[in-house]
């Protein structure tokens, strides 16, 4: 099935199902389910499941998700009853089916759902395995906003005699969503989000929940970080983070907390935030079909929603492969006004720079020993500083150290005895009277 994200494809392929499972006799097996959905992420899975719920909500019917980041053995709790309606990430299916705590046995029902993004992120081979595992006498479903050649290769494996459904072509972006680009520097990005995200810099529609996406995890970090230092709260979403650190940050977003949520395309896919009234591209995804992804939090349910992407001079490909993708070209808007002094931190919006240090004049090695020694002035022409004398030592004899003698030198001329003085490294020296035979003391 192919269709616009925000349309309801769960709905289209959930409530089918649990009419289906719900006019058969048959029951859970232990350790086993009816009805397997698989989804990319952990939100997208956690979405799909309290969906389920919901729409079972009259029925009997028992709905589990198992996702990465959580508790392995509550996971086989769950599981140790059967359940009829099973959602869940690959690899931690594939980790229970491994400790022999579920069986793929009964499964009736197969659902991949984002299933280009499984792919994306390396699934492939977890798929196979996980088909392979399955009853040959099942129904398989493939449902996504794009359908690239490589799903079709893989629904062409695994399905039998499969039946394209198309509500709209691919890689449709929502018709409510209205797009803009900015052509601006990449070193100047943050500026320009600053500007726009406290009003200094007006843009269509007003700003209320935006969700920002970045390439990377590091960026989406440095993102929030930057943010946090102009006083502007937000939440950081990608693959470092903890499940409880995801779900915190979704859930303030949701609530309103935090208003401002940066992420990677990991929340791109599926993710019903209702309320999202803008979406920043800080950065041009490298993949065409995410694009569609990333804009389509916007504009769901029938509501209207506004998409800006900032497009450095590096990301023009990018720009060029998206408007060919969807068709659609970005409208172009202009800088601020105040853009360039603010960004040279010339204008009335910049904080004035703070005052240069003080740089003092590097002085040769020892110098000004001699001065401070003798306490006259320095070079520079202030009071010279006195230093702490230094300790001196007792020679072996219990006598100090004769004044004007240099340092280090360990001789007392003028004895005959053969008694030495000890040398600054704690040894001490040998000297030979003039009747040549002294012994040394010691």
């Amino acid at each position: 099935g192919i269709a616009q994200t925000g349309t309801g494809k769960t709905a289209a392929f959930m409530l089918p199902s649990i009419d289906r499972l719900s006019d058969s006799d048959r029951h859970a097996l232990r350790r086993s389910c009816r009805m397997l959905v698989l989804a990319p992420t952990r939100e997208l899975a956690g979405q799909i499941a309290q969906s389920a719920r919901d729409y079972a909500a009259l029925s009997a019917m028992k709905v589990n998700s198992i996702v990465g980041g959580t508790s392995v053995s509550k996971d086989r709790q769950k599981l140790a009853r059967g359940t009829d309606i099973l959602v869940a990430t690959p690899g931690r299916l594939l980790d229970l089916i491994d400790q022999n705590a579920l069986t793929l046995d009964g499964v009736e029902v197969l659902v991949l759902d984002e299933a280009d993004q499984m792919l994306d992120l390396g699934f492939i081979h977890a798929l196979r395995r996980i088909v392979g595992l399955l009853p040959k006498n099942r129904q398989t479903l493939f449902f996504s906003a794009t359908m690239p050649k490589a799903i079709k290769d893989l629904a062409g494996q695994y399905l039998r005699n499969p039946v394209q459904v198309a509500v709209t072509p691919q890689a449709t972006t929502a018709e409510r969503v209205e797009q803009f680009g900015i052509l601006v520097q990449q070193d100047e990005k943050q500026t320009l989000l600053e500007m726009m995200l406290s009003g200094r810099y007006s843009v269509e529609g007003k700003i209320d929940r935006v969700l920002i996406f970045t390439r990377t995890k590091h960026g989406a970090d440095r993102v929030v970080k930057k943010l946090s230092q102009v006083n502007i709260a937000a939440n950081a979403i990608h693959g470092n983070k903890s499940q409880p650190q995801r779900e915190r940050a979704l859930g303030e977003f949701r609530s309103g907390k935090v208003p401002i949520l940066v992420a990677t395309d990991v929340a791109a896919r599926g993710i019903d935030i209702p309320g999202v009234s803008h979406v920043l591209n800080f950065e041009l995804p490298n993949v065409p079909e995410q694009y569609v992804h990333r804009i389509g939090r916007t504009a769901r349910a029938r509501a209207d929603g506004i998409a800006i992407s900032f497009c450095a001079e590096d990301e023009r490909a990018y720009l060029r492969d998206i408007q060919r993708l969807t068709g659609v070209t970005l409208t172009r808007l202009p800088l601020p006004e105040n853009f360039r002094a603010v960004v040279e931190g010339v204008g009335p919006e910049r904080r004035a720079p703070p005052e240069p240090r003080k740089r003092v004049k590097p002085r040769p090695l020892g110098a000004n020993k001699g001065a401070a020694k003798h306490g006259g002035a320095s070079e520079d022409g202030g009071p010279a500083r006195n230093p702490k004398p230094k300790r001196k030592h007792p020679n072996r004899a219990g006598k100090p150290r004769r004044e004007g003698a240099p340092h280090g030198e360990g001789r007392s001329e003028g004895r005959g005895d053969g008694q030495g003085q000890r040398r600054p490294g704690g040894g001490q020296r040998r000297r030979r009277s003039g009747g040549g035979g002294g012994a040394p003391r010691g």
